[in-house]
């Protein structure tokens, strides 16, 4: 019963406008991604009552985040008219719901094992985060755009200043791929504390939290291609 009233919510919002339910999946990814910050925070203070907790809360968003995705699929196989061409839609929105399929992912990678960590490995992995954060805020900062563009028919001036946000999702992604890199190093450096099974599950969690900057940079260039080619 829940799910059928939040579609029909999704699909009143659609019915206003088509880039309403793709900022609102956007928002979806963002907010999983803010919960999963608080979910390493605790992680690192090694509260994990607290992570089983939070990851929980981001499944629930996860699956909200499904709904949607699937709801505006949906949508597009109707005859409704869309000022941007449906492929390319479809070919920046699968990135994008990737955001909170990953934050998902690294939630639950932080309930599997609890680990003293080092400072300098605590602090890395804080870094990480909050810069993998910055970049998803940057990323949902550029959908929000979309509904301007709408609503000025796309003007010059709107879609420069909506273009220009792309490079600045990127440069975030770059910084996060630099400190990936260094943290990995960091942590195979302390193979002798960690253990195998600890620098593995570290690796694996870098791995992930990058990966959520990844899919938010390929969706940001995917979104700049619908653009230029509507």
């Amino acid at each position: 019963m829940m799910r059928r009233k939040y579609i029909r919510s999704v699909l009143s919002v659609f019915a206003e406008s088509p880039f309403r339910p793709l900022h609102m999946h956007a928002e979806k990814g963002a907010d999983a991604v803010r919960k999963l910050s608080e979910a390493v925070e605790a992680y690192c203070t090694g509260d994990m009552a607290r992570v089983e907790e939070l990851s929980s809360e981001i499944d629930v968003i996860e699956h909200e985040a499904d709904v949607i995705k699937q709801t505006i699929r949906s949508q597009l196989k109707s005859s409704i008219m869309l000022p941007v061409n449906a492929d390319d839609l479809l070919d920046f929105l699968k990135p994008q719901d990737s955001i909170a399929d990953d934050a998902q992912n690294v939630a639950y990678w932080l309930t599997l094992r609890k680990c003293e960590l080092p400072d300098v490995i605590r602090s890395s992995l804080l870094e990480l985060m909050s810069k993998s954060a910055e970049t998803v805020e940057m990323y949902e900062t550029l959908v929000d755009k979309l509904s301007e563009l709408l609503e000025t028919s796309f003007s010059k001036k709107e879609v420069k200043q909506t273009l220009a946000i792309v490079p600045q999702v990127e440069e975030l992604e770059h910084d996060v791929d630099v400190i990936e890199t260094n943290l990995v190093k960091i942590i195979f450096k302390h193979e002798d504390i960690l253990g195998g099974a600890g620098v593995y599950h570290l690796a694996e969690l870098v791995k992930s939290i990058g990966d959520i900057a990844d899919k938010s940079e390929y969706a940001a260039d995917r979104l700049r291609t619908m653009i230029l080619r509507r």
